[in-house]
């Protein structure tokens, strides 16, 4: 049976592990290996890893990082970045990688979805959709970072997606990420109108409160996180840390 999630998210660069505010000024936060080991030990439910230059530069994925990533890591991994073939994918599935997530490429090749889907499964292809509030309401999906605006409305692409093959979907709000002011409620209302796949929110957390509070209303969904598990204190400085199991049980 499916349950509520606590997911940290990490974002990498150029091979290191950064932290964003509204996907802008990337903070330096440590290396990716080191930084799962000792997510390691904290019994942490899954994680997401992003690599935010690879889609940028036009790279193919660094297969020796994530295949050192997934060798060190004792909990299930999404990883995203670069991903553009089924070839591709398939490689970093052999590498130990649960889950990959799509989400520049929706926009060029949406049959990739499926293909891929077809080769491993419907359960191991995540959809990550980047969203901005639009000022007169809505919200426009994103690519590239947050930089480039496919003037395309998050509704009407969930709509045109709910009969693909996939096991779960992210969404990432720009406009929160990185400034602990917590989730978009309204936002998370509209999506799960509109998609019956399971659900990961992402962008805004910044304290147990709010996810408690996002796990209250609803009920199974992930809640995703970077800063409120890199960060610690006022002056942000970085702690990698994680509840331990009674604490995050205290939240669903």
């Amino acid at each position: 049976m499916l349950k509520p999630r606590l997911i940290p998210s990490l974002l990498i660069e150029d091979g290191l592990v950064v932290k964003t505010t509204n996907f802008k000024n990337p903070k330096y936060i440590g290396d990716p290996v080191n930084t799962v080991k000792i997510f390691n030990e904290k019994h942490v439910d899954e994680i997401c890893i992003f690599d935010i230059s690879a889609t940028r530069d036009c790279k193919e994925p660094n297969y020796k990082l994530i295949g050192d990533i997934a060798s060190q890591s004792r909990m299930p991994i999404c990883y995203g970045g670069g991903i553009k073939t089924v070839e591709q994918a398939q490689k970093i599935f052999n590498l130990g990688i649960e889950k990959i997530a799509l989400s520049s490429i929706l926009f060029t090749h949406l049959d990739l979805v499926n293909e891929i889907s077809n080769k491993v499964g419907s359960q191991s292809v995540v959809l990550v959709i980047d969203v901005k509030k639009r000022l007169l309401g809505g919200y426009d999906i994103y690519t590239h970072n947050g930089t480039k605006n496919t003037k395309t409305d998050l509704i009407q692409f969930l709509l045109k997606i709910k009969e693909l093959q996939f096991g779960e979907i992210i969404i990432n709000t720009i406009d929160l990420d990185g400034t602990e002011k917590g989730y978009d409620f309204q936002l998370v209302r509209k999506v799960f109108e509109h998609i019956s796949k399971p659900i990961t929110i992402l962008g805004g957390a910044g304290s147990l409160d709010q996810i408690k509070s996002l796990y209250k209303e609803f009920k199974i969904i992930g809640a995703a996180a970077g800063s409120l598990f890199i960060f610690k204190g006022k002056f942000k400085a970085v702690l990698i840390n994680y509840p331990d199991k009674e604490v995050k049980n205290s939240l669903y």
